[in-house]
């Protein structure tokens, strides 16, 4: 591991050069994903240069010991020793955590899609719920967030709606929030106080940005029609909205949020290009599972992650059997508790794929 700090330290120094190189300043996408980069090789080093100091330490109290006549002496190095050696076990579960492969997506902004299942009506509620709860839990987080679409039900809430959200690992961080959210409520349309369950899909991909995903004129199909749903002053008077489907691929985005038919496009282009890249991830961890039944991938968005039960104030985390009884907490954005056990555990499983592949 001594070979992997100094490795560290040598990136380091690396990004450091390239971020104060004068041509990496004329490329601001360039420059913001090394300074990314740089940051987190940061927080690995330190964590790396701590570990390192330990063992040094623990290396030259050794040595001491064998040269060291006085009694006294001798006593005071062991019991150095012994606090050394405490402190080495979890710096060294901290760097083996550090050193594990980086997902380069995990750095990236995020496209939030909503989507109301089973259950009618009452998902399509749902769904402007679970769109609330992450738009405060990216608030909470300091992250910024963008409407790109949105399709209303017909008795209130979303059959779809689509956000941008940006901020620093915000992909990383909601990537596994992917699948299935089922609910166990009872309906503001229920007269007879029945529980209902419902369900709501969420799909989180990778902002793409231009030089990630090349998409050419010729493959694209661009229908521009008018808005639907309420709007402001020529919202739904001209012929604004705007859909693009990516012939090769048959992938289709849209968006009408907009009065302008060019921002429309714009926004409709961010998310094909989101999706297209999703879709070659997809295909690349697809290949890399059939060699590692541990990969852990985009997640089957078809299987049930959580369940929301509002009679009894319960959130179950079904992928890592976590159950938490704030419901109310969990819907007004405080996410963490349960996203940072998610993450914890993903860590995890990475860690124990990597010591069986060392062993």
């Amino acid at each position: 591991m001594k070979d992997n700090v100094l490795t560290l330290r040598a990136r380091y120094r690396e990004l450091g050069d390239q971020l104060s190189d004068p041509q990496t300043l004329k490329d601001q996408n360039l420059y913001r994903r090394l300074a990314t980069e740089h940051k987190r090789v940061g927080r690995q080093l330190e964590i790396g240069e701590k570990w390192l100091s330990i063992v040094t330490q623990i290396e030259e109290n050794r040595e001491l010991l064998k040269t060291e006549k006085d009694p006294d002496m001798q006593a005071m190095i062991k019991e150095d020793l012994a606090s050394l050696e405490a402190e080495l076990e979890p710096a060294t579960a901290a760097l083996e955590e550090a050193l594990l492969p980086h997902d380069p997506n995990d750095d990236r902004d995020a496209i939030l899609e909503i989507r109301a299942g089973t259950g009618g009506d009452e998902a399509a509620l749902f769904a402007e719920d679970i769109a609330r709860m992450y738009l405060r839990f990216a608030e909470r987080k300091g992250w910024k967030t963008e409407l790109i679409d949105a399709t209303e039900g017909t008795a209130g809430g979303f059959k779809e709606v689509i956000y941008a959200v940006r901020g620093e690992g915000a992909f990383g961080i909601l990537r596994w929030e992917s699948g299935v959210h089922r609910v166990q409520r009872v309906p503001a349309t229920e007269s007879q106080g029945r529980i209902h369950t419902s369900a709501v899909t969420v799909a989180v991909l990778p902002e793409a940005e231009e030089v990630d995903v090349e998409i050419k004129d010729a493959d694209l199909k661009i229908d521009v029609y008018r808005a639907q749903g309420p709007g402001g002053q020529s919202v739904n008077t001209t012929d604004s909205a705007v859909r693009i489907t990516h012939l090769p691929t048959g992938i289709v985005a849209q968006c009408q949020d907009e009065k302008s038919q060019h921002k429309n496009k714009a926004k409709a282009l961010s998310v094909l290009r989101s999706r297209i890249l999703e879709a070659a991830i997809a295909e690349q961890e697809a290949a890399i599972a059939a060699e590692r039944k541990s990969q852990v991938g985009t997640g089957d968005r078809s299987a049930k992650i959580r369940t929301y039960n509002y009679p009894q104030s319960r959130v179950t985390d079904h992928r890592i059997g976590l159950t938490v009884h704030n419901l109310d907490a969990i819907m007004a954005g405080e996410l963490d508790a349960v996203v940072d056990a998610i993450l914890a555990h993903r860590r995890e499983e990475a860690l124990a794929a990597t010591r069986k592949t060392d062993s």
